[in-house]
């Protein structure tokens, strides 16, 4: 029996529990690694000066270009892949599997060739000033070369998840961290690059990345990528758009809505500047664990939807809303319990830690929300809910965010900056609710048409 045959076995007739579980342990481990390595690289950055850490505030929106691509790419082709798999259709997923690596690699060349003939402009443009500039310039000119292999690698990296093999994935994934973590302080301080040392170790790390995603495409069954499958078509750019839009609306609004937030929490001064960017990582990193699990959830929900075992991805889903519930409840009453000392581990600033204890402790309350928002998401982009999914996707960290942060904060000042995101949470959990009961619903009229039709 071929490979890929006992993995489709596995896939739709193994314990749904277990199932899930296996799944989620690499992506869950990515996702943390991943976010603290995040972490860590603000940490050393932070050490060579304060217009070096501007200026990798300033170049992030070009990070979140580039990772806006990859999602895109690799969440819209990796839906496809594994519905197909699931049909048992392994040549239209292998086509699709190539048109979005092989794309991802052309948008990440455009990215990269663009930035480096407009680089001073597009630095100017993100907002450098004047003793940032240089700063910015060296940072983005290093950063914009590993752009094609760095959209390449996450197109490649939801390829493997969605083929129900999250293993190989993390082994990419973690490699590329960890090497980051190590190369930073040895290219800042020990060759004495500076800021130029911190985007070349990111570079290297994420070349190192892509190598090891790209070895585990022609092992164990998975899909290899081949020029020759390169076959594009409407349909399947169709059917990228539809699995891809979620992901790109939600990094575009995120991102947006963060720029609001920083903007608004003006009026508290640099203190509440720190203190709400504190809290956005703490949160960022607790739901990391809720995310990974939701992508473990993925692969399960579209193999069996796409071999019409409606009753598994209902029988996932609920597996996946309990146990992330009660996950983050746990998380919850820490950071409720612990506010202020999470707070301290970033600055130890008295009006940091006041402002940004109170503003955690609101989150918290509502954090285990996340679980059925973030799920009720993942299963409407993996069953082609493209509208839904996108709006959805959008709601709670962009969305609603941003409009309640522009009704309450003309009033109610700092406080409103606070609880404006656990106000968006409860919102955003009304529409989800009422948006996955009729999903739910419909996923019980196919499953009694399937049984009509046996």
């Amino acid at each position: 029996m071929e490979q890929h045959e006992r993995k489709y076995i596995e896939m739709t007739e193994s314990p749904v529990e277990k199932l899930v579980i296996r799944m989620a342990i690499p992506t869950i481990i990515s996702m943390l690694i991943s976010t603290f390595y995040n972490m860590a690289d603000s940490f050393f950055v932070g050490k060579i000066s304060t217009a070096a850490v501007g200026a990798v505030g300033v170049s992030f929106p070009i990070m979140t270009v580039i990772q806006a691509i990859g999602f895109f790419f690799g969440h819209g082709s990796g839906n496809y892949i594994s519905f197909m798999l699931g049909n048992r259709k392994r040549k239209e997923a292998e086509e699709m599997a190539a048109v979005g690596f092989f794309a991802a690699l052309l948008f990440g060349c455009l990215i990269a060739i663009v930035g480096l003939l407009w680089l001073k402009p597009l630095a100017v443009g993100l907002g450098s000033t004047r003793t940032i500039l240089p700063y910015s310039v060296q940072y983005l000119g290093i950063i914009l070369i590993g752009a094609p292999y760095m959209t390449a690698s996450l197109v490649i990296n939801n390829h493997l998840r969605f083929q129900g093999n999250a293993l190989h994935a993390m082994f990419g994934i973690t490699s590329g961290a960890i090497l980051n973590v190590i190369l930073d302080p040895i290219f800042i301080f020990g060759l004495k690059m500076g800021v130029r040392g911190a985007a070349t170790a990111t570079i290297v790390s994420q070349l190192v990345a892509f190598s090891v995603l790209w070895s585990q495409t022609r092992y164990h069954g998975n899909i290899k990528l081949k020029l020759s499958n390169c076959k594009v078509t409407c349909f399947l750019v169709k059917e990228i758009l539809r699995g891809g839009t979620p992901s790109l609306t939600r990094q575009a609004l995120t991102g947006l809505s963060t720029v609001i937030l920083n903007l608004y929490a003006g009026i508290g001064g640099d203190a509440a500047i720190a203190a709400m960017s504190i809290v956005q990582r703490i949160i960022t990193f607790a739901v990391s664990t809720l995310t990974g699990f939701g992508q473990g959830f993925q692969p399960v929900c579209g193999f069996n939807y796409g071999a019409e075992k409606y009753d598994r991805v209902k029988k996932a889903f609920w597996f996946c809303i309990k146990l992330g519930t009660a996950f983050l409840a746990c998380v919850a009453m820490i950071l409720i319990v612990f506010a202020p000392q999470f707070i301290a581990l970033f600055r130890k600033d008295l009006h940091v830690v006041s402002i940004g204890a109170f503003a955690l402790r609101m989150q918290a309350m509502t954090l285990p929300l996340s679980a059925w928002i973030v799920v009720s998401n993942m299963m409407m982009q993996n069953i082609g809910k493209v509208w839904k999914a996108s709006f959805l996707a959008a709601a709670r960290q962009g969305l609603f965010l941003i409009i309640v942060l522009a009704i309450i904060t003309p009033f109610w000042g700092l406080l409103g900056i606070q609880i404006a995101q656990p106000i968006a949470d409860l919102i955003t959990l009304s529409v989800a609710i009422v948006m996955q009961k009729a999903e739910l619903k419909e996923l019980d009229e196919l499953s009694s048409q399937v049984i009509s039709d046996c």
